[in-house]
């Protein structure tokens, strides 16, 4: 017998939102990672492209290995970044980006991570290509990180600042960090305007599952940088060449559901991986909503 099934699984999940946002420690933004690594590893190809963020599709990208390469391609570009450079990965993941940029351009990189299982994690993968002269990596939370003032060239964030409770806290410590005409370059998940996340419960399920309180509005980033004495933002709205990124999510969702349900009946899930997949169903209907769009960001000092 065949089934037909509606355009969107989740009206047959009937999945729960979550009602209220929520605070997130340093050792919850942590332990979101570590529960939730092996889902990466399965749905992302986390161990080749090391990178646990969405791509840009471009009209030539083939795979999404490829696609979240490109995105380290767009920010080399709008950061100007040489490879007499040194670069802070500030919420490096696994690395790939600091090993990118080593190897790429030569860069010096130090990535940061609250994440003890991510930093031996990004220590390995960088031994293993021999840039363990190039990447370093520690556990160090970037909005008081223990670096002198004027430390680096360049700091890169990818899909991390979303993660800070208090955001005006990490351009603090960037600007005191960064030398002279430093930059910042960011890819990350921004509201196309300003808007009050309780009162969007698909949001809600989308980020707290993340671990994330808030998300800024690309207004807000804007004057937050402002504030802390960097120049006028370099926005480019990808947002339209994520879209393929966002329906492999969503599937990993779908899929991630029916493993979730069968896991919990012989093992208890961690609570972050109990609700994983829930992310990926919130994000594409959010995404189509027009909820959060996906910025790429570059900023002087």
């Amino acid at each position: 017998m065949v089934v037909s099934l509606p355009t969107d699984t989740t009206t047959i999940l009937r999945l729960p939102e979550m009602a209220t946002t929520k605070q997130f420690s340093n050792r919850d933004i942590a332990d979101y990672y570590d529960h939730t690594e092996v889902h990466y590893r399965m749905w992302w190809k986390a161990d080749e492209a090391m990178g646990l963020h969405y791509g840009v599709w471009d009209e030539d990208t083939r795979s999404t290995t490829e696609a979240i390469l490109n995105v380290n391609r767009y920010l080399i570009r709008m950061g100007d970044i040489k490879p007499t450079d040194r670069v802070l990965d500030a919420g490096c993941g696994i690395g790939g980006s600091s090993i990118f940029l080593a190897k790429e351009l030569g860069c010096e990189t130090v990535g940061i991570t609250l994440s003890d299982r991510q930093v031996a994690t990004a220590t390995r993968l960088a031994a293993e290509r021999g840039l363990s002269g190039k990447c370093t990596f520690r556990m160090e939370d970037y909005t008081r990180t223990s670096f002198p003032d004027d430390s680096f060239d360049v700091v890169w964030a990818i899909e991390s600042l979303g993660s800070a409770p208090d955001k005006a806290l990490f351009f603090k410590e960037m600007r005191r960090i960064l030398r002279p005409g430093g930059r910042i370059v960011i890819a990350d998940t921004f509201k196309p305007k300003p808007y009050d996340i309780t009162q969007n419960k698909t949001m809600l399920t989308m980020l707290n599952g993340w671990a994330i309180s808030d998300i800024l509005s690309i207004q807000e980033l804007q004057t937050m940088a402002a504030q802390h004495g960097f120049g006028e933002a370099d926005v480019d709205d990808v947002s339209p060449k994520i879209e393929k990124s966002v329906q492999k999510l969503w599937w990993a969702g779908v899929l991630g559901a029916i493993g979730t349900k069968v896991y919990n009946l012989f093992k208890n899930a961690t609570p972050f991986s109990k609700i994983h997949y829930k992310t990926g169903l919130a994000q594409r209907k959010a995404y189509r909503a027009g909820s959060w769009g996906y910025y790429l960001v570059a900023l002087r000092s």
